[in-house]
């Protein structure tokens, strides 16, 4: 077994690109992960990295080791999911990644109840406004909230959720109501975007009498943490773009209010998303049919 260890270590270190790392990833020390390395070049007597002080990177004889050892892996942990599907008992470790406020509230809020259920299965889980690449990074299940558009992963759909534009009352006092989408598109108001490389927040689809407007919006707050902008409308600096079931609280207390109500944006898709191969695994399947009832469940009640 800790052959299959040492090759499960060799591969974090590729895809991750450096010792600590892969060993954070895998909960062990870099000088283990270090040493389960030189264990697995000694044993296939070739050296698999290029070191240098800051990064390792993979040799030629190292690469053509990733690409047939990664096969070797997936090859046992599909065994051991069937394994687990006809004993009943599935085990094993799951990454997940979600976005901040939403992993926060509707997904590490779970993961207690998940793992008594479950005490076989490992959760890992990586909350983040980004949209992670799972295949680059090993992630196995990543919720996401708004458009999906990547078909080469499979994907289950949770639920649509209704989007709301909306200020504070004080900022609406400073800079005016908004009337009509031109208003926004004249960067007559200040939006609060979320913002990272490759983002697309910036541009914001509403829904009109005559269909779908994209509208590409501005603002000098930005932020790659939802969280951050919920803040900042609160305290009355800007229009905030947000799904209803986040704000409907505090539309309720006045706290904020709703903005340009007859354009409103389109519904952003809660859904889960992963890759093909792992549509069999059953401790996936637990974990996915889980949290979507638990979310279907808490979003209900935070609309009231």
């Amino acid at each position: 077994m800790s052959y299959f260890e040492n090759i499960r270590v060799f591969l974090r270190v590729v895809e991750l690109g450096n010792l600590s790392a892969a060993g954070r990833d895998l909960r062990i020390s870099p000088a283990v992960a270090s040493n389960r390395v030189k264990e697995l070049e000694k044993y296939l007597g070739v050296r698999l990295f290029n070191r240098t002080t800051r990064q390792l990177t993979a040799t030629e004889q190292g690469k053509i080791f990733y690409r047939g050892a990664g096969r070797i892996i997936q090859a046992v942990e599909d065994a051991e999911a069937s394994i687990a599907s006809v004993s009943g008992k599935p085990k094993g470790t799951i990454r997940v990644t979600a976005p901040l406020g939403f992993g926060r509230r509707f997904i590490a809020s779970g993961i207690p109840e998940f793992h008594a259920r479950y005490p076989e299965i490992e959760v890992r889980l990586r909350l983040s406004d980004h949209n992670v690449d799972i295949l680059k990074e090993s992630i196995d299940l990543a919720f996401r909230l708004g458009v999906i558009e990547d078909s080469s992963l499979r994907m289950r759909g949770i639920m649509d959720c209704e989007r709301v534009l909306c200020a504070a009352p004080e900022y609406l006092r400073k800079a005016g109501t908004p009337e009509t989408i031109d208003d926004l598109a004249r960067g007559e108001h200040n939006c609060l975007l979320l913002r990272f490389p490759g983002s697309n927040e910036f541009i914001w689809p509403l829904q009109t009498e005559d269909g779908i407007r994209k509208v590409e919006v501005s603002g000098v707050f930005d932020s790659d943490d939802g969280d951050v902008l919920m803040e900042w409308a609160l305290a009355g600096h800007g229009i905030v773009n947000k799904p209803r079931f986040e704000v409907q609280g505090y539309l309720n207390s006045g706290l904020l209010v709703p903005v340009l109500a007859d354009t409103p944006p389109v519904p952003a898709k809660l859904a889960v998303i992963f890759p093909h191969k792992d549509f069999q695994d059953p401790k996936l399947r637990l974990f996915i049919d889980f949290m979507a009832a638990r979310c279907q469940k808490m979003i209900r009640a935070a609309l009231g």
